[in-house]
């Protein structure tokens, strides 16, 4: 693998894993990041990274809808590797506005596939990134594993699921060499404020109200997104060509007591100014459409074959997450006040969208 693909390089997985590739990682080759800029895609998180590794990597600005553009970004960098990051990713804004989801994670997918089949013979492998979320809720009990039937709940699920079952289709009728990886929720450095984790951290900072969806109960599966990073890379190297890889992050909790443990950190991290404890600020809030009940991962294949393991609980990786976050304010601050959207005006023009 000499020159990779990264699409969704800016956004919060691909930042690290591309983090990983250049700083941590037995890769010497060149990356190209190619990321459209939405509202979760920050390149300034790779600012430093594209001043001390100027020879091996690489900045587009590309949306994944764009066929022509795509094709010249495979011709120009001589691309031999993909890894698939970019998607519309937030579940409650496929709700609100599930068209950009169908556009940008099939149509995207279709059109990146296309442009790799049109180079295949210098292709060597294909990642595709796609979620848990896929295969619908579990009950109390059980794991998804890679045979389980799909069953989407969300626009997002749905979309993502779709581009999944072209990625399978491009293997199965054009021998695209293809990996998938289905993942549980991450978390980690640079994740958008948004998402529950870095919310409920930033609002327990600020003393802020703390929103649960209906009761709290509804459970996850949450890997540390570094173990992620490692995870991919090892399924891009080792992989067998057509195959699912189920990645978990052994840390199955209900949404409240992930909520009750950051609050109970922040209680001796970060005391409130009065000293009240953090789960005074909890407050419930009404349920989303379509909340699946819980999700959890069977990674067993992950760690037969290719002898991955997470090496973060969640207990250690949640306290690394709030100590990111205490000290790099001035990134979060940045974030919140849309002072980033200014500077990616400056370095890589004006976002029309």
């Amino acid at each position: 693998m000499k020159n990779i693909l990264i699409t969704g390089g800016a956004g919060f997985i691909g930042t690290n894993f591309i983090r990983y590739l250049l700083l941590e990682s037995d890769f010497s080759g060149r990356i190209v990041n190619v990321d459209k800029l939405t509202y979760a895609g920050n390149p300034e998180n790779l600012a430093d990274i594209e001043q001390t590794c100027s020879d091996r990597y690489c900045f587009q600005k590309v949306d994944i809808c764009d066929a022509a553009a795509l094709a010249n970004i495979f011709s120009e960098f001589e691309i031999d590797t993909v890894c698939h990051f970019a998607a519309e990713s937030h579940v409650d804004r496929s709700i609100a506005a599930p068209d950009a989801f169908v556009q940008t994670n099939i149509v995207g997918t279709f059109n990146l596939l296309e442009a790799a089949r049109g180079h295949q013979g210098r292709l060597i492998r294909f990642h595709h990134i796609s979620t848990d979320e896929v295969y619908g809720s579990l009950g109390a009990d059980g794991y998804f594993r890679e045979d389980t039937p799909y069953d989407p709940s969300s626009p997002y699920s749905a979309s993502k699921a779709a581009s999944d079952h072209l990625v399978r289709a491009y293997f199965k009728t054009y021998g695209l060499p293809v990996t998938l990886s289905n993942c549980s929720n991450n978390y980690g450095p640079y994740q958008f404020p948004e998402k529950l984790i870095p919310l409920i951290i930033l609002n327990g900072i600020e003393g802020s109200a703390l929103p649960v969806y209906g009761d709290g109960r509804n459970i996850r599966d949450w890997l540390y997104v570094e173990d992620h990073c490692r995870a991919v890379w090892e399924v891009m190297k080792r992989g067998e060509p057509g195959k699912t890889y189920n990645i978990g992050g052994r840390g199955e909790m209900r949404n409240i007591d992930v909520v009750r443990m950051i609050c109970d950190l922040l209680d001796d991290m970060e005391p409130l100014p009065d000293k009240r404890p953090h789960r005074d600020l909890i407050q419930f809030v009404k349920d989303r459409p379509g909340h699946d009940l819980r999700y959890a991962i069977d990674f067993s294949r992950l760690q037969r074959e290719l002898g991955w393991e997470p090496t973060e609980s969640f207990g250690t990786g949640i306290r690394k997450t709030i100590l990111w976050y205490m000290e790099n304010r001035s990134w979060v601050e940045r974030v919140k006040s849309g002072a980033y959207r200014k500077w990616m005006e400056e370095h890589y023009g004006r976002d029309k969208d």
